[in-house]
C-alpha cells in the first residue's frame, strides 16, 4: 500500500523486471509538467544532486518522481542489464503518465536510461546530472550515441573535474560545467540554477506545452 511523508507519497509499480519504488512530490498550484528522475548505478534517489533538481522543479509548480529501479529496490547494488532498466523504467512511465508534459532524467546511470528510452517515453525534455560519458580512464568505450538519441531538448550538468568525462554542447543541447566531481555535491545553488533555467524555458507558465527542439544540422 502507498505510504506518505513530508517527502512526498510512496508507492510500488510492477515492471517486467518486477516491482519499481516511486516518490511522488506533488508541487502547490497549477502544474507545468512532471519530472521523472532516476537515481544512480549504485546509489539511491536521495543522491544530493536529485534532491537539488527535485527542489527546483516543485518551486516552479512541476510535480516531481523520484524512481527506484527493481535491483534497488530487491536490495542489490549491481546494476541490471540496460534492457532490463529500460524497460522496468517505461513501466513506470507508463503508470505515471498524464496530460502534462513529462520530462525524463536522472543522474549517471539514471540518465543514461532516460536517454535511452525518452523517444518511447513521450518525453518533452530530458535532464542529464553527471552523464557518464565513459569509465573512469577508459575514453575508448564512448556513450555520447546514446546521449544524441533523444529528439527533444536535453540539458547536461557535470562537474568540471568528472572523470567519467564531460559532453560537449551541441544542436538541441546545453552542457553546464559546475565546480567539482561526478557527484555534483560542491555547487548545488549553480545545480540550481542551471535546473530552474532550463525547465523554466522549456515548461513555459501556463501554456502546458514544451518549447520544440532546434533541428539538428
Amino acid at each position: 500500500m502507498p505510504s506518505s511523508d513530508a517527502a512526498g507519497e510512496t508507492t510500488e509499480v510492477a515492471t517486467p523486471h518486477g516491482p519499481a519504488r516511486i516518490t511522488r512530490r506533488a508541487a502547490d498550484g497549477p502544474a507545468r509538467g512532471t519530472l521523472m528522475l532516476g537515481h544512480g548505478a549504485g546509489g539511491g534517489v536521495s543522491a544530493p544532486d536529485l534532491l537539488v533538481a527535485a527542489g527546483a522543479a516543485l518551486a516552479l509548480g512541476v510535480h516531481v518522481v523520484l524512481v527506484e529501479q527493481p535491483y534497488r529496490v530487491a536490495g542489490r547494488r549491481a546494476p541490471a542489464p540496460a534492457a532490463q532498466l529500460d524497460a522496468a523504467w517505461l513501466a513506470v512511465v507508463d503508470h505515471v503518465r498524464d496530460d502534462l508534459p513529462l520530462v525524463v532524467g536522472g543522474r549517471s546511470s539514471g540518465a543514461r536510461v532516460a536517454c535511452r528510452t525518452a523517444t518511447e517515453a513521450g518525453a518533452a525534455g530530458v535532464l542529464c546530472l553527471a552523464f557518464p560519458v565513459h569509465p573512469p580512464g577508459k575514453p575508448e568505450k564512448d556513450r555520447l550515441p546514446e546521449l544524441v538519441q533523444p529528439t527533444v531538448p536535453i540539458l547536461v550538468v557535470q562537474g568540471k573535474t568528472d572523470p567519467f568525462g564531460r559532453p560537449e554542447p551541441a544542436p538541441g543541447r546545453d552542457v553546464v560545467l559546475l565546480r567539482g566531481d561526478h557527484s555534483l555535491k560542491s555547487d548545488a545553488p549553480g545545480l540550481r540554477a542551471a535546473v530552474t533555467t532550463w525547465l523554466e524555458e522549456l515548461l513555459p507558465a501556463g501554456s502546458g506545452k514544451p518549447h520544440s527542439r532546434p533541428e539538428r544540422p
